[in-house]
């Protein structure tokens, strides 16, 4: 089974000054697996983790990684804007985007972060709106089916992003010709793998482009960037991948390829959101009813507003009964939130402990894309955010949403004060 990284002692004095529901942060846990992860690579003089903002927008975990040598990759001007406001600088930035506009290239460009191309014709954008910057990456997509062993573990060919073979090769050429001097590749090609053996697979993909690149166009890649997609086991039966292993299966694949090419200064880059924060996250909630028709329902405090996951995917998501983890799980429950939908279910059929009205529910591994996916439909107002800090204090580091702020860009009416009020009142 899954052990939270919070005790229910621990959360019940939390509650007395933070009502749930809200995301918790484990600052030993993404500090130690940090640390993992950059010794890892460390074999990689130029190594760095770009940590996907998307993920975990929030100034204080983006502060956290910072002072573990982490840079972070962006992909809107309010993911620049918040990259900036944390103290991340120039190359610490990549900017990886799509249908991109003007002002979001301009704001990059400004910032000195590495811009990521998606899109051949993006340099003629570029190039108009900022300039072609010294540095600059492309990302590539192979097309067809990404295969491990003749098994298919994503097919990039249906997706939307990146350039293929024969248009990167004529990128890196017509960037040189308009002033580039520093170029790297990107690539991500699976999502939320389960295996040592993806990485690694996709290094010998991606080194093998580079010396092409090399020999049809004589550039040499300053950098290669591995994107994301090393998954984390949301289930408890589930296997965690080894990020030495991992890394050790991508410097024989360097070894193999980059360096008898003359490559052997290529600085290996990762963009690992979901890895880096997903299982040092949970969201806490508060049983608030029972209902017994068909089936059994608890009722959360907490719905798909806070994470939408389970309701858009139909992923699961570990559940911990606070307090009663050593009960036996003798009831079956859906777990639910409030909101007219029918997906709105946390958890389908889940063997659990007894739940009371009252109890606490902890929901595993939101670290990552949990509170950043979250929405206000219903007119449901959006959690805080708190951080367990490794001496045990715990730090609000956002508030949660108020009535205010949910009618703060209404234009054109006016509403009784008494409204607001009764906002206000529900989320004491």
């Amino acid at each position: 089974m899954k052990k939270p990284f919070v005790t229910r002692a621990q959360l019940d004095d939390i509650t007395l000054k933070y009502p749930t529901p809200f995301h918790l942060y484990d600052e030993k846990g993404i500090n130690d697996n940090a640390a993992r992860v950059n010794g890892a690579f460390s074999w990689n003089p130029g190594f760095r983790e770009y940590f996907a903002v998307k993920a975990t927008p929030n100034p204080a975990i983006l502060k956290l990684l910072r002072a573990k040598g982490c840079g972070v990759d962006c992909a809107s001007l309010p993911e620049l804007m918040l990259a900036e406001a944390s103290g991340f600088r120039g190359q610490e930035i990549m900017f990886s985007s799509n249908a991109t506009p003007a002002e979001e290239f301009i704001y990059a460009k400004k910032l000195g972060a590495i811009i990521n191309l998606d899109d051949i014709t993006h340099i003629d954008f570029l190039e108009e709106a900022a300039g072609i910057p010294e540095t600059i990456c492309c990302r590539y997509n192979p097309g067809g089916n990404f295969k491990i062993s003749n098994e298919i573990m994503d097919t990039p060919g249906e997706a939307k992003y990146g350039f293929t073979k024969p248009q990167i090769l004529e990128g890196y050429s017509r960037l040189r010709d308009k002033g580039a001097r520093t170029f790297g590749v990107h690539a991500f090609l699976a999502s939320n793998t389960l295996t040592n053996e993806y990485y690694p697979a996709l290094s010998r993909e991606l080194f093998g482009l580079a010396v092409e690149i090399k020999e049809k166009t004589g550039i040499c890649l300053s950098f290669i960037n591995l994107s994301g997609g090393i998954g984390i086991p949301y289930r408890p039966e589930g296997e965690p991948n080894d990020i030495d292993a991992i890394a050790n299966g991508v410097r024989q694949a360097y070894e193999d390829i980059l360096v008898p090419a003359g490559l052997g200064d290529v600085k290996i880059f990762t963009e690992l959101g979901r890895f880096m924060l997903g299982p040092y996250g949970c969201l806490v909630a508060t049983a608030v009813h029972r209902k017994e028709i068909y089936k059994q329902y608890i009722g959360l405090d907490a719905c798909a507003a806070n994470l939408m996951r389970p309701a858009i995917y139909g992923a699961y998501h570990h559940i911990t009964v606070a307090g009663k983890e050593e009960l036996p799980a003798t009831e079956t429950y859906d777990i639910t939130g409030s909101l007219c939908e029918n997906n709105d279910k946390f958890a389908i059929d889940r063997k659990l402990p007894p739940i009371e009205t009252g109890d606490l529910i902890v929901i595993h591994d939101t670290g990552a894309h949990g509170f950043s996916m979250g929405y206000n439909y219903n007119g449901k107002l959006r959690s805080a955010e708190l951080l367990l800090k490794e001496n045990g204090e715990v730090e609000l580091i956002r508030r949660a949403e108020t009535a205010d702020d949910y009618f703060a860009t209404l234009k054109g009416i006016t509403l009784p004060d008494e409204s607001f009020a009764r906002g206000k009142a529900l989320i004491r």
